[in-house]
């Protein structure tokens, strides 16, 4: 089969190659499924370029979590109907050499999720990481009904789900930032009741002028957990949520505890590869749901082909695109 693969770490250009690996086959509880687009997450490329692990954890990786396509063979114990089922893929990679830039993949059945027939194979392959993550920032701690979200970066992949997941499961008055005219247009389309451009306004400032008090946010969606916590802290309700899933700005924050046990917040954390098997299986129920009722927007940059690997990587390390940025595999 043709796959995207690299055998060392380091720059997309000096070490990801496309070339012939041998077909896999699934193993027991696996499905075997016949890719035909593969996602690019800031993750596959941090893996690759050894962000934060250095070594090899396999001698040969062929990258990225996410992806969209048909099952066309199944392991043992896994029912034969599922051959042929259209499915969106996620975690394909994870403890795993074989991810999905490849014409084949193989993933344990319950990872590789039903894509609803009216739904493109691009729009599958979005889901995964950035929609299963929103989807656990937003419900993991209750209820939105009456509640007030701020969504950090509401144009980023999770953002922009998040933005959407707040409106649809809780009818949530939901406050977005940006950083330029081009975010805020997408997270106004995502829903948004009201955008803060984080560049040029104060947050906690606007944030009273659009709710009467400063103190108004009852859940956070975050980003930028360390650059952006004195804002969280400011507009926080008593007993409010910080939701995050990243810090690249400030990776290494240090915590005001007593400002934030003053306002009994809870810090929950969200990485979606630690996520518990119930919670992916919310999250995925949750989205293929919506996927079938059709009231999910989308957000696409560029699809490139496989052989534009490089590409494709090196367009998701620039951080400047809003948008997905997809690899056509088929």
């Amino acid at each position: 089969m043709k796959a995207a693969y690299y055998e060392a770490k380091g720059p997309a250009r000096e070490v990801l190659r496309v070339g012939e690996r041998p077909l896999p086959q699934p193993a027991a509880g696996e499905v075997r499924v016949r890719v035909h687009v593969s996602a690019v997450n800031p993750s596959d490329t941090k893996a690759r370029g050894g962000a934060r692990v250095k070594e090899m954890p396999f001698p040969v990786v062929i990258p990225h979590q996410d992806g969209a396509g048909v099952i066309d063979a199944v392991g043992a114990g896994v029912d034969a109907v599922r051959v042929g089922q259209r499915v969106w893929v996620y975690e394909a990679n994870l403890n795993r050499p074989f991810g999905t830039a490849a014409q084949y993949t193989c993933v344990p059945a319950h990872k590789a999720v039903t894509l609803p027939g009216k739904v493109d194979f691009t729009i599958g392959a979005c889901m995964g990481i950035p929609a299963m993550t929103a989807h656990r920032c937003v419900f993991a701690d209750g209820t939105l009904e009456g509640k007030t979200v701020l969504v950090h970066g509401g144009a980023g992949a999770v953002g922009y789900y998040a933005v959407q997941f707040a409106k649809l499961g809780g009818s949530a008055r939901v406050i977005a930032t940006v950083s330029r005219a081009e975010q805020a247009e997408r997270a106004r389309e995502a829903g948004a009741d009201a955008l803060i451009n984080y560049r040029s306004e104060d947050v906690s400032a606007r944030v009273g002028e659009i709710c009467g008090t400063q103190a108004a946010i009852d859940r956070v969606v975050d980003v930028a957990f360390g650059a952006n916590l004195a804002t969280n802290l400011a507009v926080l309700r008593p007993s409010g949520v910080i939701a995050t899933y990243s810090s690249d700005a400030v990776p290494e924050p240090k915590l005001p505890f007593w400002q934030l046990l003053f306002k009994d917040v809870t810090v929950r954390f969200v990485l979606v590869y630690a996520m518990p098997a119930q919670a992916h299986a919310e999250a995925a129920a949750f989205i293929t749901d919506a996927l079938e009722r059709g009231v999910l927007k989308h957000q696409i940059h560029r699809v490139f082909t496989l052989d534009e690997i490089v590409a494709a990587h090196e367009a998701t390390e620039t951080m400047a695109n809003v948008g997905k940025v997809l690899v056509r595999v088929d």
